[in-house]
């Protein structure tokens, strides 16, 4: 199954990203990454964003996934429980399973695909010829038409 996360941090990002994106490489050793882009935080006053978008091969049923993401978040540092929209070690997101269109376990497509440029523009560029599920428009195409650009830099 072919799996696209979004990965952010704003707590020691360079770090943070630079081992989540190991513990990526070795777990699927066919992981590839997207640009990374520095973003100003959204819903909150916070320090800058590292996101970008990583793509992977895996046989990981959806809730082993999320499982296995979880048990990444918790050992760089995630702390649960606080506010949505708030600083974070590292922050994981399921963007597209395949082509799952579901509510539950989680919701599939992440609508934050579509609403963020630190998510779309990565993903614009990894997949650029990918189609939305359920959609008509490659993410190439919706990045072109995105008219939220935010402040947003490739800094890779």
């Amino acid at each position: 199954m072919i799996v696209y996360l979004g990965l952010g941090s704003n707590i020691e990002p360079i770090q943070n990203i630079a081992k989540t994106k190991q513990a990526l490489t070795k777990d699927f050793p066919s992981v590839k990454f997207s640009r990374s882009f520095e973003s100003e935080a959204v819903g909150f006053e916070g320090d800058n964003f590292i996101n970008l978008v990583a793509r992977i091969d895996t046989e990981l049923s959806l809730e082993e996934l999320i499982q296995y993401l979880k048990t990444l978040e918790d050992s760089l540092g995630r702390v649960r429980g606080g506010a949505k929209f708030s600083s974070r070690h590292i922050d994981i997101d399921i963007l597209l399973y395949g082509n799952l269109i579901c509510k539950k376990p989680i919701l599939l497509p992440r609508e934050e695909i579509t609403e963020n440029a630190y998510v779309l523009w990565p993903l614009a560029e990894l997949a650029p010829d990918l189609v939305e599920p359920g959609g008509r428009l490659t993410y190439a195409e919706l990045w072109k038409q995105f008219e939220n650009r935010q402040s947003l830099r490739p800094i890779d």
